[in-house]
């Protein structure tokens, strides 16, 4: 019997980027990497999405980031990751070639509502 995945909570853990991209818990070769890419992601979302209480601050009027920002924020990440692996945006399949690690991925824009996804602003 498999144990259910933690709740996702911000902000997010290598241990949540883990399990979301089926990476065994003991291998630890990447965390180094993947804190700092996960750091980055962090700050990049609570730059571009500023309306959510990220510190649970108690009098905070704003709601808690959901749980679609916090996996778009481990997906973000993970995919910097993937690229930093590699510069000229193409990774190995083995015997199937290679495939480019494209700059953008609309699933994880939709996640976090930025760049054609974010909402329009007037003003």
């Amino acid at each position: 019997m498999t144990e259910p995945a933690p709740a996702l909570s911000w902000p997010p853990t290598v241990a949540q980027i883990k399990i979301d991209q089926k990476i065994e818990p003991d291998d630890t070769r990447d965390d180094v990497r993947l804190q700092q890419v996960l750091d980055a992601a962090i700050v990049f979302v609570r730059s571009r999405r500023p309306r959510f209480n990220y510190d649970s601050e108690p009098e905070s009027t704003l709601p808690a980031p959901t749980h679609d920002l916090i996996l778009g924020t481990m997906r973000l990440a993970f995919r910097w990751h993937t690229r930093r692996r590699s510069p000229d945006a193409l990774i190995a399949m083995g015997e199937l070639g290679s495939t480019r690690v494209p700059s953008f991925d609309p699933d994880i824009e939709q996640l976090l509502r930025i760049g054609r996804y974010a909402k329009a602003v007037i003003g």
